[in-house]
């Protein structure tokens, strides 16, 4: 038997994602991935100032926000041959940590656990059994069975009354859910309180960029300056309060995210064999040790593992105009060179060519034009980017932090090395990141206040900030790598106003159609060979697609007309 399954859409703060997947046999044979929304920023940035860029594009997203302008203003600095002063370096590394380690968390708890977590199982739970679990596991102190008890009545009082709340739409009492109830208590517990701690990590970016969601960036620096005895600039007590979140974050990490996530793991080995889907992986790298323009100085190493050889690392040259191209076969979108044909991001062309059906409908017209992504593709093939892209491209480039850190924990796992081409692997290897980078922020921290000490204040380079030094045209491009994976941001400058921009974000390599050759992209590919349970409630259809922790047109919700949260799974 076969049928068409739709789930519109499927993340769960952040839309629109469209995924229809073709069920046989309750086995996924084929998937399609649909991004149903535009923007257009490419459009808007035109003609504008190049160092106003930053903050346009970091408006994109509301949550992937520092990272946007991150690589903008890389992009103006590329262009322009601007290098900034190391301080200025170490504090958008602590501000891309900072969003980095925050976003992992969220996704473990808020966007991703509840495919693995029954909720309302956590209301049989015995609240001591869950002490003793959590006691065992770590020694985190809020673990009492008086402490579990109570959020027990908590949640308990949420099913009374019939509305779940932060709850709602949940599958519960799937037979695929397999924790004991005792977990499923831990791991509601935590969630709730990994809602009240995210926000004080975050506190790093008011200090260094003035505001969150949409902190302050500047081409040539950061917008703060350092002065230990002025109340308005970077000061010491600034400083301590930083090292404080950066210690938090690292106990909340070591303590709760990662003794949870491994507990979890060990009831869903079988998910070690879904998800894999494709075996090549690229990784733009990011967190400098030296400058920006040194790579191979990098924490996060550069590169892409082809099939899945770890034994060899391709180098990435985003310049190549045949290396990094994109495609608008299968996307709302036009070339002037036919739609066929692939363009790099310095010629890219974002003009818009909605052909799909009008809503309400019943399935996208796959043969043609079915997404607002467009496809990229490195050297003509597909890649997967993410953490887990980051964790085997570090893993084959030979850094021995990485290769310690996954060895370890495949043994605590009882798992081979292939689990990591899964679905679990991908959520493994997140949280196998954020206990990295978490230990990172203290480094750079460190560094930080020693090149302070040593008299070193500047956080700005003002050299080329008049636009009467710039040439009459430049090209650059930014690279970083958002939590979501590989992001890069391109400028053309023609009279010192932007000719063209173009950006590909993570889920544009991740969520987008099929190419000209129809090739699937990762999201459409992982999918293949999932079972199926249930039909109308497809939590494993959600847990693959979770895994790579999908962001389109982040904080953004489907309503109907009377205001009510839209959620549609069909069987057709």
């Amino acid at each position: 038997m076969m049928a068409r399954l739709v789930v519109d859409p499927i993340t769960r703060i952040e839309g629109h994602l469209r995924i229809e997947a073709v069920v046989e046999n309750g086995v996924i044979t084929d998937a399609f991935s649909s991004g149903t929304m535009v923007r257009g920023l490419e459009i808007i940035l035109k003609g504008r100032d190049p160092r106003d860029a930053w903050a346009f594009t970091e408006r994109v997203c509301g949550v992937c926000t520092t990272v946007h302008a991150l690589a903008s203003v890389r992009t103006v600095e590329d262009a322009l041959n601007i290098k900034v002063p190391k301080n200025a370096e170490l504090i958008r590394n602590l501000m891309f940590c900072a969003q980095m380690v925050q976003d992992h968390v969220i996704h473990f708890y808020h966007l991703h656990a509840l495919d693995w977590v029954d909720v309302v199982s956590a209301l049989k739970a015995d609240p001591k059994e869950t002490s003793q679990i959590a006691k065992s596991i770590s020694s985190w102190p809020k673990s009492s069975p008086k402490y579990f008890k109570e959020v027990q009545d908590r949640l308990k009082a949420f099913v009374e009354s019939g509305q779940l709340g932060i709850f709602a739409n949940g599958y519960w009492g799937h037979p695929a859910y397999k924790l004991p109830p005792a977990v499923n208590l831990l791991a509601v517990t935590h969630y709730l309180e990994m809602l009240e701690w995210q926000k004080e990590l975050i506190k790093i970016h008011t200090i260094f960029g003035g505001k969150n969601p949409h902190p302050n960036y500047l081409v040539g620096g950061v917008p703060c300056s350092i002065n230990l005895n002025e109340v308005n600039a970077i000061n010491m007590e600034r400083l301590n309060h930083v090292k404080k979140l950066i210690d938090d974050a690292i106990e909340i990490v070591e303590k709760v995210y990662l003794p949870d996530l491994i507990a979890i793991a060990g009831f869903y080995k079988d998910w070690t064999k879904y998800g894999g889907g494709l075996k090549n992986y690229l990784a733009y790298g990011d967190l400098p040790t030296r400058s920006y323009g040194e790579p191979a100085h990098f924490k996060f190493p550069r590169g892409v593992v082809l099939d899945r050889n770890l034994n060899e690392v391709h180098e990435v040259d985003p310049r190549d105009q045949q290396e990094i191209q994109e495609y608008v076969t299968h996307s709302w979108y036009k070339y002037s060179v036919g739609d066929d044909r692939s363009l790099h991001p310095w010629d890219g062309e974002t003009e818009f060519n909605f052909t799909g059906p009008k809503p309400p409908f019943k399935e996208l017209n796959v043969e043609g034009k079915y997404s607002w992504l467009k496809t990229p593709r490195w050297k003509g093939k597909p890649m997967e980017v993410g953490p887990l892209a980051r964790m085997l491209v570090a893993y084959a480039s030979g850094n021995k932090e990485v290769q310690e850190l996954v060895n370890d924990t495949l043994k605590q796992l009882n798992a081979p090395a292939t689990a990591l081409f899964s679905t679990l692997g991908r959520t493994a290897a997140r949280g196998l990141e954020t206990k990295l980078v978490v230990h990172w922020m203290k480094e750079f921290y460190d560094d930080l206040i020693n090149n302070i000490k040593n008299g070193d204040m500047r956080t700005f380079n003002e050299e080329k900030w008049n636009p009467k030094t710039w040439p009459e045209e430049a090209q650059g491009v930014g690279m970083t790598e958002a939590p979501r994976g590989a992001l890069a941001h391109w400028i053309r400058i023609k009279d010192r106003k932007i000719a063209n921009y173009q950006l590909i974000v993570p889920s544009t390599w991740n969520a987008s159609p099929r190419d000209a050759n129809n090739q699937r992209s990762a999201y459409e590919e992982a999918l293949i060979g999932t079972p199926v349970k249930d039909p109308h409630k497809p939590v494993e259809v959600l847990r693959t697609i979770h895994s790579f922790d999908p962001c389109l047109a982040c904080a953004v919700h489907l309503y109907d007309p009377q205001g009510n949260h839209v959620r549609r799974i069909q069987i057709m």
